[in-house]
């Protein structure tokens, strides 16, 4: 592909470029490897696995769709979609705010509960073996440090 020079910004210089290539592979390839472990081990998606997850760890088992969708760098119509399938399967269920009935909340049921207990352990094993088991500390570290570094506004 030939690209015509332009001086109004900065070009990736040659190992800027290969950590782009390497990190878009490599970020591909371990979401595939968790997608397609937890259909096989559990019958869903990845996405749905973190939604679940996210709800465990909320106060009450439950999040208002707006954050939600936040902190799973989610579109509302993407997660609406994904929820439901949720609520279809009785893992999430949906109630109106009480305060204000222009929110939603989605909220773990029981159900979901037990479906992520589930499914928790092989999804961790995919990712220690994935990913951790491959990386000494020190790359840990630094995995850590340059996500961080990435989520800063």
């Amino acid at each position: 592909m030939s690209a015509q020079k332009n001086e109004s910004f900065r070009w990736l210089n040659d190992e800027e470029q290969a950590a782009w290539r390497a990190y878009l592979t490599a970020s591909a390839r371990l979401q595939q490897q968790l997608d397609r472990d937890l259909q096989q081990n559990s019958g869903m998606p990845h996405a749905y696995y973190m939604i679940l997850a996210m709800l465990s760890e909320a106060p009450d088992r439950g999040m208002r769709m707006t954050d939600l969708a936040e902190l799973l760098s989610s579109s509302p119509s993407r997660l609406s979609h994904a929820i439901r399938k949720l609520v279809e399967l009785d893992w999430i269920r949906k109630d109106a705010d009480a305060d204000d009935g222009r929110v939603t909340w989605a909220c773990l049921t029981d159900e979901g509960m037990r479906v992520l207990v589930e499914a928790a352990p092989g999804h961790v094993t995919t990712v220690v073996e994935s990913l951790f088991d491959r990386l000494t500390p020190t790359q840990v570290a630094q995995l850590r440090e340059i996500s961080t570094a990435m989520l800063q506004d």
